[in-house]
C-alpha cells in the first residue's frame, strides 16, 4: 500500500461522482480509507460507485452545495456514518457561462449560485471541520481545489468562478495561519486545465481545445488523477510543514 497512513482514516470529498472528485473517491478507497462523498443530479453513477467499491468503506448522499440547510446535513451525514472526519476534500464547482450583457437579475443570480457552491460551502464545511478536529484534539487535513484563474483572472463570461476561487485562496489560507498550532493542516491544489466534462463543456463553446493547448507548455490537459495523487499525498500529513501551500498543477501553465 502506497499510503498506509490513510487506512481507516475518514474523508469527506464533495462532488465525488464525476471527474477529479470520482478520481480521488476511487483513489481513498483503494488506500483502505472510508470515504463519503456528495453529488447533486449523478444519483445512479454515485450509486454505481458506491456498489463497486463497497459501502463498507464508500457512502454517498445527494446535497445541493447551493442550499446551505443541504451543506449542513451533508457534515452531519459525513460524521454520523464512521463517527466522525478526518480529511476534508473541497473539490466541488461549478463553472457555467453568463455573458456580461445578460441582464441584471439573471447575472446576480448566477454569481450567486457560484459563489455559494464554489466558496461558501468550502467555508462552512471547512468551519464545521475545524470545530470537530479541536473538539477531538487531533490532526485534520482540509484540501481546497482552486485554480490558475484564481491568480491570473478568469474568462469574461466565468467571472464568477475566478472570483469564487480568489476567494477560496484567501480563506484557507486564512485557516492555516489561524489553526497551525492546532495541526490543521490546509492545502490549496491550484489546478490548471484538467480534461473533465466540465472542461469539455467549455472547449465546445469556445471554438475547440487548440487555442487552450497553445497556452500549457507541457503541451497536454491534465488528467484527474493528476490531481487525485496530490490530494492523497497532502492528506497523510508528509507535508505537515508546507500547511498553508498551493501546489500548482497545470503543466507550467501558470506558476506563482
Amino acid at each position: 500500500m502506497l499510503y498506509p497512513e490513510l487506512r481507516g482514516k475518514n474523508v469527506l470529498v464533495t462532488g465525488g461522482s464525476r471527474g477529479i472528485g470520482e478520481a480521488t473517491v476511487r483513489d481513498f478507497a483503494a488506500t483502505g480509507a472510508n470515504v463519503f462523498f456528495n453529488y447533486r443530479a449523478s444519483a445512479q453513477r454515485s450509486h454505481d460507485i458506491v456498489a463497486e467499491l463497497g459501502d463498507a468503506h464508500v457512502a454517498a448522499t445527494q446535497a445541493d452545495l447551493a442550499d446551505v440547510n443541504d451543506v449542513e446535513r451533508l457534515w452531519q451525514e459525513a460524521v454520523a456514518w464512521k463517527n466522525g472526519i478526518d480529511i476534508v476534500v473541497n473539490n466541488a464547482s461549478i463553472r457555467e457561462p453568463i455573458g456580461l450583457d445578460a441582464p441584471t437579475p439573471e447575472w446576480d443570480h448566477h454569481w450567486m449560485t457560484a459563489l455559494r457552491v464554489n466558496l461558501l460551502a468550502p467555508a462552512h464545511l471547512s468551519r464545521f471541520a475545524i470545530n470537530h478536529f479541536l473538539e477531538r484534539d487531533c490532526q485534520g487535513v482540509i484540501i481546497g481545489l482552486t485554480a490558475r484563474i484564481a491568480v491570473r483572472g478568469d474568462y469574461p463570461d466565468y467571472l464568477q468562478d475566478g472570483a469564487a476561487k480568489g476567494g477560496m485562496n484567501s480563506l484557507l489560507r486564512g485557516v492555516a495561519r489561524g489553526f497551525a498550532k492546532n495541526d490543521i493542516l490546509t492545502y490549496l491544489i491550484s489546478a490548471g486545465i484538467i480534461e473533465t466534462d466540465q472542461a469539455r463543456a467549455q472547449f465546445d463553446s469556445h471554438g475547440g481545445t487548440d487555442q487552450y493547448l497553445a497556452d500549457i507548455p507541457m503541451g497536454e490537459f491534465g488528467t484527474p488523477k493528476d490531481i487525485s495523487e496530490l490530494i492523497l499525498f497532502l492528506s497523510t500529513g508528509r507535508a505537515r510543514y508546507s500547511t498553508g501551500a498551493t501546489i500548482d498543477a497545470g503543466g507550467a501553465s501558470f506558476l506563482h
